[in-house]
């Protein structure tokens, strides 16, 4: 095998991203030769579009000539195909989340592992090109020991995404939550990646727009608190005004890095280390980072770890990120809506109590009263 042909289960707008990403790759590992989703019309629209093979039938789909998949389904719907298509002898590289409870990302991690097949969760932010040169800048101890941190990530969504009841999206049954499910996970894997484990996070969640009763929080802000001490705050929004963006900020013992998604050259450090361009003042690497404003960075990192995925697969190699490490970011993000359910701080140690005694999927029963309203004063 020279070559990864991918089947891509679920054909709406991760489906693009993951496409158009490739599309741009000159020396490419891999091909999307097949795709199903449940919905015949738009499965039909889209493998004309890019020259597929649609099958209309998942098992006829999955006994095809492809060798591994890309699940990019609703997430309550990921543990049930990932079994599917571990059972079928295909690898599988999964959208984030990786499930909407822990006892869901086990029941995945046994299934591919008892098939034999590679899995990997498709995590942008894990292979974003300017997260990786961080990770690079880290390793070297460029800004030292890291004692705070700051991220946000902010969207505008149509209001129809949270106002509409049956759009799965943002549900607490289908989609696990609200941002803190949907875009939180992002930051809490970036954040493992340079941090380390979580100890303990208090989070609040709000409101600003009267959604229905099934929808969970628009906004939320989450602090947390990591091992080895340092302490982050990590802000979630999809009612910003402005086009989707990410910033991180890292404050170190020896320097800081800072990073603006919405910048051509999305990153400025400042640090007194021997291989620093510049000392005593902040600077950009000179080194060309792929990078580009939304959408640009969702196709670039798409590229990144679909390449990387079909690399694993061809070396017949594990993913360096691995599944336990993407089940260690659900982990904190039920941890973060524990946190808003009990108005406290709480640990990863009574997380676990709970996943033990009653399972994680009791977390978010009950949940919305814990939802503060701020839409009340708001005109939009």
């Amino acid at each position: 095998m020279d070559i990864v042909k991918f089947g891509i289960l679920g054909c709406g707008s991760a489906a693009a991203f993951h496409t158009l990403g490739i599309k741009r790759d000159t020396n490419t590992n891999l091909e999307f030769i097949a795709a199903h989703d449940v919905n015949e019309k738009k499965l039909r629209s889209f493998a004309k579009r890019k020259k597929m093979t649609p099958y209309t039938n998942l098992d006829d789909f999955l006994q095809s000539e492809i060798d591994a998949v890309l699940l990019l389904v609703p997430h309550y719907q990921h543990a049930e195909l990932a079994e599917k298509v571990a059972e079928a002898g295909k690898h599988l590289l999964c959208e984030k989340p990786m499930a909407t409870t822990l006892e869901e990302c086990d029941r995945m991690i046994e299934a591919t592992k008892k098939a034999g097949v590679k899995f990997m969760i498709a995590e942008n932010h894990r292979f974003l090109p300017a997260h990786q040169y961080i990770k690079t800048l880290l390793d070297k101890d460029f800004i030292g020991d890291i004692f705070l941190a700051r991220t946000y990530e902010g969207a505008y969504c149509e209001h129809d995404e949270f106002l509409d009841p049956d759009q799965w999206h943002f549900t607490f049954e289908k989609g696990g939550g609200g941002v803190v499910m949907d875009q939180g996970v992002h930051k809490f894997t970036m954040l493992n990646w340079f941090l380390g484990d979580v100890d303990s996070a208090q989070c609040w969640c709000s409101k600003t727009l009267n959604s229905p009763p099934n929808k969970g929080e628009d906004t939320a802000i989450i602090l947390l608190r990591y091992k080895n001490g340092a302490i982050a705050s990590v802000c979630l929004t999809s009612t910003s005004v402005h086009p989707l963006n990410n910033t991180t900020e890292l404050q170190g013992t020896k320097g800081t890095i800072y990073e603006d998604h919405s910048r051509e050259n999305p990153l400025k450090i400042f640090s007194s280390h021997p291989e620093a361009e510049k000392k005593g003042e902040f600077y950009s690497p000179s080194v060309p980072i792929e990078h580009g404003p939304y959408p640009q960075y969702y196709t670039i990192s798409a590229r990144y770890e679909d390449r990387y995925f079909a690399e694993c697969v061809l070396d017949d190699k594990e993913p360096e990120f691995t599944p336990e490490q993407a089940k260690e970011a659900v982990a904190i993000v039920l941890l973060s809506y524990l946190s808003a359910k009990k108005r406290t701080i709480v640990t990863m140690d009574e997380l676990k109590k709970i996943a033990k005694k009653k399972g994680t999927h009791s977390i978010l029963e009950d949940f919305l009263p814990n939802i503060q309203n701020n839409y009340k004063n708001l005109n939009w």
